[in-house]
């Protein structure tokens, strides 16, 4: 399962309805690279495909490919506005090591 939590869930509305991105969802995506060695990637999609795992919390639709989910099971999609930074930030169990940035992990 992937999570969202009530900000993120409220920034993805506003971007959708900002952008005219009705009917997409948030692709969440791990990619070998960064610091700790493997890195995030979120997009918008509006296209499943056939290995992709769905899951929907607090009406956002979360997707992820088989391979990615392997590494964010259980990981919650967050958003911060505050001094530390602002954007979107994954609070992922499984990481066993963050780079200072948080932008990449290692399982």
């Amino acid at each position: 399962m992937l999570f969202v939590s009530e900000t993120a869930k409220k920034k993805i509305e506003e971007i959708i309805a900002h952008d005219n991105k009705e009917g997409y969802f948030v692709r969440v995506t791990v990619n070998g690279g960064g610091c700790s060695g493997l890195s995030y990637k979120m997009d918008f999609d509006n296209k499943i495909n056939a290995d992709d795992q769905e899951f929907e919390d607090k009406g956002v639709k979360l997707v992820t490919d088989l391979r990615s989910f392997l590494y964010v099971c259980n990981t919650t999609l967050d958003f911060s506005d505050g001094l530390n930074g602002k954007g979107f930030e994954f609070k992922n169990p499984n990481a066993t090591r963050t780079c200072a940035c948080g932008e990449s992990f290692a399982v």
